[in-house]
This record gives structure tokens, C-alpha cells and sequence, in this order.
């Protein structure tokens, strides 16, 4: 193997067998962009997690979506003890991130937390575009978070649903997506566009949409990627890694980390059962 080779670990909040398609699509522009020698190996929900196919029935609710980051939680620790070199949280409401980022010593990326913060070079103020319109609460308090409120423009609708996506017809659901971004941009001062999902950038990469008008749109997956690159890269060449203190940042001993996920029952989800 290369002397950079990376292996990364990309979690995905849906059912990846589920939705087959999709996956191999994700796969390939995923492939795409990574340099060579970086392994990605992607990672969905468990098969039993969701009633429907579709994540977004559960996610829309704050406390359904609190009790699925628990999957997030425990795949981030598999990923360190299985010799992973990155965890990437590949969905914009990036579930357990700060939880996961404490415990782990590896990099620890969120979809949505890397696609603002690139954001910022490339232009001054970004408007996100999504599917569920009930998150936006949660985006809006991310947004404050992660301490880029100054930032931001918009996060909005885009006028259409995850079923609506036909990568076979994509004409419709692209011209909804340019109406909806040039409207952020014309009433919201918007500069840089983020797709909200990941089924979006699929949908607009794939059909050569980089930007509408004068305006960027950020290939969230793409920069993800980059990004837990660099991370890594800077782990191995400078020894840099995530800050470990205060509250919300400094590690547990591991071993009781494990011991709670016992007595709470969710240790279950190492076995894949």
C-alpha cells in the first residue's frame, strides 16, 4: 500500500441495502473523488432501523433522531478499534458529531459542519437547501453552534422530497433546485449554495450543476472527503488531533465508555445484531 493510504469510514443515515442504486451511484463519486490510495468504505444504518426506506419519517423528530445517533456513537468507536485513520458522518445534521469527536482520537468530520465552514472560502454567506423541511430547527441551532451565525443566509425547502428524485429524469427536480437557489440568492444574499442531502449533490453533480449563475454550489460529499483527508494528513505529518478539554471535549476512560453502552443495551450494535 502507499505510503498515504487512508482508510476512511463513511456512515450513512439511511439503509444502504435499501437503496441499492443509490449506493453504487454514491460510490462511484465518491471514488471519484478521493486521491489514490484512500479506501472508503461505506457504512449504513442497520437494516431493521427504519419502518420505511425513506430515514426522513424518523428524522424529522428531534427525539427519534436522538435515538438513532446512538448507531452514530458506537460506529465511530468500531471505526477507531478496527484501525479506521478517519470517521466521516456523512448526513447534514451530523448526529452525535460532538459526542463521537470526544470520545475518539481519530478524526471525527460531520457532512454539515465541514460544508459550512468550506462555505466560507468561497464566498461570504451561504444558504443551504434541503428535503426536510422540519430539520431546519435543528440546522439553525447547528449553525449557532458551530459558531457561524454571521455566515449565514438561509436554510430553506427546496421545493421537492427525496421520493421526487428520478436519476433517470433529473430535468424536473434540477429546475426546481436552480429556482429555489436563485431565489435564496436574490432574498437572501446567499453566495454559496450547500445541498442539503446527499442525494441532492448526487442528483446535481452527476448532471455537471456546479454552480447557478454567478453563484458556487459546494459538492458537500466531495468536500467531505478532502477534508477527512487533510485531517489525517495533519494527524500523521504534524501530529495535530481535536482539542481534549472542557466539557464537551474531554475523552472518557474507554473502558467505561463501554460499560455504559452495556448497561444501557445498545452494545449490541458491535455484533450487528
Amino acid at each position: 500500500m502507499p505510503d498515504n493510504a487512508i482508510k476512511i469510514w463513511h456512515q450513512s443515515f439511511t439503509v444502504l441495502e435499501n437503496v441499492s442504486d443509490y449506493a453504487v451511484s454514491l460510490k462511484q463519486h465518491l471514488t471519484k473523488i478521493a486521491r489514490p490510495g484512500t479506501e472508503l468504505v461505506m457504512h449504513g444504518m442497520h437494516p431493521n432501523t427504519y419502518a420505511t426506506v425513506y430515514p426522513g419519517k424518523d428524522i424529522r423528530y428531534c427525539s427519534l433522531q436522538f435515538l438513532h445517533s446512538n448507531q452514530f456513537f458506537i460506529n465511530g468507536i468500531k471505526a477507531q478499534q478496527e484501525g479506521y485513520d478517519a470517521y466521516a458522518i456523512c448526513t447534514l445534521p451530523d448526529p452525535a458529531l460532538r459526542e463521537t469527536r470526544s470520545v475518539l482520537n481519530i478524526p471525527v468530520l460531520g457532512y454539515g459542519e465541514t460544508a459550512m465552514v468550506l462555505s466560507s472560502l468561497f464566498g461570504r454567506r451561504f444558504g443551504i437547501l434541503m428535503f426536510i423541511e422540519e430539520l431546519i430547527p435543528l440546522l439553525e441551532e447547528n449553525v449557532l453552534r458551530y459558531g457561524l451565525s454571521s455566515k449565514k443566509a438561509a436554510i430553506r425547502y427546496v421545493g421537492f422530497g427525496f421520493n421526487d428524485v428520478d436519476f433517470n429524469n433529473p430535468q424536473e427536480s434540477i429546475e426546481k433546485f436552480i429556482e429555489a437557489a436563485r431565489r435564496m440568492i436574490r432574498d437572501d444574499g446567499a453566495d454559496v449554495i450547500i445541498p442539503g442531502e446527499a442525494v441532492l449533490t448526487m442528483l446535481l453533480f452527476s448532471n455537471g450543476i456546479n454552480r447557478v449563475d454567478d453563484v458556487p454550489v459546494l459538492d458537500t460529499l466531495g468536500s467531505l472527503i478532502k477534508m477527512t483527508e487533510t485531517l489525517v494528513d495533519l494527524r500523521r505529518l504534524s501530529g495535530i488531533e481535536a482539542s481534549k478539554k472542557g466539557y464537551f471535549q474531554e475523552q472518557p476512560p474507554t473502558e467505561r465508555v463501554l460499560e455504559l453502552l452495556t448497561f444501557y443495551g445498545v452494545n449490541r450494535f458491535f455484533d450487528g445484531k
